[in-house]
This record gives structure tokens, C-alpha cells and sequence, in this order.
């Protein structure tokens, strides 16, 4: 008996933390333009969920990427470009919120780190090859 209640205790946490505050309007309903909601969708698809680190905030359940998914929504549809609502995240959020941020100084090394790599490697390759032919 003493087993279970342990087992209950152990299992109710994660059960419990599901918010029951409702999602906002936009965040799962699509807009009625399909040329806007076509839009609002390729931006979802390419702006990070801060709190999954791994999903787009399309694909995320996380009730900040329905925030996120409203917010793309309402902006869209209130006739704002694409690009001015992802830089408008970005401000708001950081760079960390884009699949693809912008060079800087910060990201740099991210940006050209393969290329430095690709270059080792192929250098490394081609004196394996030499080496191999005498």
C-alpha cells in the first residue's frame, strides 16, 4: 500500500503541470486568407520554440509557442510582412528564436566553423592520398 501512494506521489507532478489556462485564438485556429495563413505558417516553421530548444514553434505544444503562433497570426493578419514580424521576434526574444541568425560577431564562428572544417578535413585527405601514392 505504502508502495503505491509512493507511485502516486511520484506520477501526479507531471499530470498536474499541464496549464489549463485555454490556448489564445490564433494559436491552433488558421486564418481565413489561405495566402495568409500560408505565410504565417513558413515563418512558424522557421522561428525556434524557447522553451523545446528543438522544435519550430509550429510543431510545438509548449503554451509559449501557442503565444508565439498568435502572435505570427494576429501580425499577418493585421497586414504586416513576414519578415517584419520575424525581425520584430528576434528583437523581442533574441537571435536564439531564428533557425537562421544573422553574422555577427556572436554567431560568426557558428557560420564558419564548417567551412574551416571542410577545409582541414580536405587538406588531411589530400596528404592521406599523397602519402599513399609514393
Amino acid at each position: 500500500m505504502r508502495a503505491l501512494f509512493v507511485l502516486a506521489l511520484l506520477i501526479a507532478p507531471p499530470a498536474l503541470a499541464q496549464s489549463r489556462v485555454p490556448p489564445p485564438a490564433l494559436a491552433d485556429t488558421q486564418l481565413a486568407d489561405p495566402a495568409q495563413e500560408r505565410a504565417a505558417k513558413a515563418l512558424m516553421e522557421t522561428l525556434r520554440c524557447l522553451v523545446c530548444q528543438g522544435q519550430s514553434i509550429a510543431d510545438s505544444d509548449a503554451d509559449m509557442a501557442a503565444d508565439m503562433r498568435a502572435l505570427v497570426r494576429q501580425r499577418i493578419a493585421a497586414g504586416e510582412r513576414p519578415v517584419a514580424v520575424r525581425d520584430w521576434l528576434i528583437e523581442r526574444y533574441g537571435n536564439y528564436v531564428s533557425y537562421d541568425p544573422p553574422l555577427s560577431g556572436a554567431t560568426g564562428p557558428l557560420w564558419l566553423a564548417p567551412i574551416v572544417l571542410l577545409a582541414i578535413g580536405g587538406l588531411l585527405a589530400r596528404r592521406s592520398l599523397k602519402g599513399r601514392r609514393r
